[in-house]
């Protein structure tokens, strides 16, 4: 019998031998590319949600007459719900089943995704968003999950590669996707494309999804622990929200003590997981006894903070220290796109064989292109043109292109079958806390320097700040994945698969 993981067909219904090997090279069938390029569109279209609105924001401000504090929860409502959700997320899909939770959540963001494009108003318009963050939460770790429990060796190598990849480009091309859409102005609609867009390709992961993607659920699921469930999701928002919406109002006391409030939290969350170790807990404490997931979830914490503290400041930098348009400036993100394109081919391609060796590369290269471009922001001043920054710009995509795949790879390589969808949700949650920390250091070293003055000289003053403190949270990332293998070591777990509708 064959096991699925090796890229077959998974018809059966049986457990699937111990003893596969890991590292075997195995093409892959028809069915399993179509399923790994159904989970990448997944993904693809939830990554880029999250970043599509942040320029079309005016025109849906100038068309539903939301204030600010309404635009602001467009992006807020999402990014909360979802990092509130993923543990859960994860979790469900351990039990019931990675496909169906999966096609479940697809289901629902799509109809809130067509709710969002028809809205009339800024109420219905959040309402929509928030049940958008909804069907994220649980669609996002059955992504990871499944790549985890379906793909061995070269292929899971490779499909991690992918991974990477629409990671790279759905995180810097959504900003230039939602002002393309909206500056073309479809069929009169405005902004609404891009929600609308969401509707066909949500159908055809549906679709396909069903019939391609192999369902897997854990050995001993159990039930859902709610108490954890509550716990952890409160604790995600008494930590985030304050984060998020501190600099909006200037840090008042009770964003201190909401964060205080959700640490305790967390210290009661976890004091209820240790207790429930032999009772189908939330989150099992014991993935965190191996440094190769502890290292790897840390080291994914620092990638979100750097990308937190760095997209948003170079925007400003780029169109308010350079005096750029906003569609040079999105020229800017396409250069850093192709970047991380090449260098998540390049870890693609490696197929896993360099260890960590590759991540770290990458991290060196991205240090050494900022510190590159670092240079030139500080010297070349108001001079500094799209054509001279490409190469470092380039370069600095090309290395952290070459992290994203390779370390979700590594820091879940060892995590049990019936773990993977809480090993999952728990690393996308480090991604989503990772942002709002740098969303809450971008406070602190950039708009304390500007103090929201348009002025070029201020702006590039302070960005070039932002830039040391990027250059340490790559640093950082590098140093904590000393914590993943030397070599590749994609270790099997046995898992239950669960029987295909038909």
């Amino acid at each position: 019998m064959s096991s699925p993981a090796l890229g077959n067909e998974p018809q059966h219904t049986a457990e699937p031998p111990a003893h596969d090997v890991p590292g075997r090279s195995s093409k892959m069938t028809r069915a399993a590319r179509i399923a790994l390029v159904v989970l990448l569109v997944a993904e693809l279209m939830d990554i880029l949600d999250q970043s599509v609105v942040l320029t079309a924001l005016p025109a849906v401000q100038e068309s539903t007459g939301a204030g600010p504090a309404a635009v602001q929860w467009l992006t807020a409502g999402y990014s909360l719900t979802v990092a509130v959700g993923l543990i859960t997320g994860g979790r469900l899909g351990d039990i019931h089943g990675r496909r169906k939770v999966l096609l479940i959540g697809t289901v629902v963001f799509t109809m809130a995704s067509l709710l969002c494009g028809i809205a009339s108003g800024p109420g219905v318009l959040i309402a929509a968003r928030v049940l958008q963050g909804a069907g994220v939460a649980v669609m996002i770790p059955q992504v990871l999950a499944t790549l985890h429990v379906t793909f061995d060796g070269e292929n899971r190598s490779r499909a991690f590669g992918l991974y990477g990849a629409v990671l790279s480009l759905a995180n810097v091309l959504g900003p230039v996707l939602g002002g393309a859409l909206t500056e073309a102005d479809l069929f009169g609609l405005s902004w609404r494309p891009i929600f609308l867009i969401n509707v066909p390709v949500g159908l055809a992961v549906i679709i396909l999804g069903r019939k391609f993607i192999p369902e897997s659920t854990a050995q001993k699921a159990g039930r859902l622990d709610l108490t954890g469930m509550l716990l952890s999701a409160l604790a995600v928002v008494l930590i985030i929200f304050p984060l998020t919406e501190g600099h909006t109002h200037h840090w008042p006391l009770w964003c201190f003590a909401m964060l205080a409030c959700g640490l305790l939290v967390l210290g009661v969350f976890l004091r209820h997981q240790q207790r429930r170790q032999d009772d189908a807990p939330l989150v099992a404490l014991s993935l965190f006894r191996g440094k190769q997931f502890s290292g790897g979830l840390s080291a994914q914490l620092m990638l979100g903070l750097l990308c937190g503290l760095f997209f948003m400041t170079w925007t400003l930098y780029l169109q308010r220290g350079l005096g750029m348009s906003p569609l040079m400036a999105a020229a800017a993100f396409v250069l850093l796109a192709l970047g991380e394109l090449a260098g998540a081919t390049t870890a693609m391609k490696s197929a896993g064989r360099f260890g960590r060796r590759l991540p770290q590369a990458g991290a060196l290269i991205a240090l050494a292109s900022m510190a590159s471009y670092g240079f030139q922001v500080s010297s070349r001043q108001p001079d500094l043109t799209l054509l001279t920054m490409t190469v470092p710009v380039v370069l600095l995509g090309f290395g952290l292109g070459m992290v994203g795949g390779p370390l979700a790879d590594m820091a879940l390589a060892n995590v049990p079958h019936e773990n993977a969808g809480s090993a999952s949700g728990l690393f996308n949650t480090a991604m989503h806390l990772g942002i709002a920390l740098g969303t809450a250091l971008t406070a602190l070293v950039f708009f304390s320097a500007t103090g929201g003055s348009p002025d070029g000289a201020i702006n590039r003053t302070a960005f070039t700040g932002v830039l040391w403190w990027v250059g340490g949270a790559l640093a950082v990332m590098w140093a904590l994945m000393f914590c993943l293998p030397k070599q590749a070591n994609s270790q099997a777990f046995a898992c239950r698969p669960v029987p295909r509708s038909s």
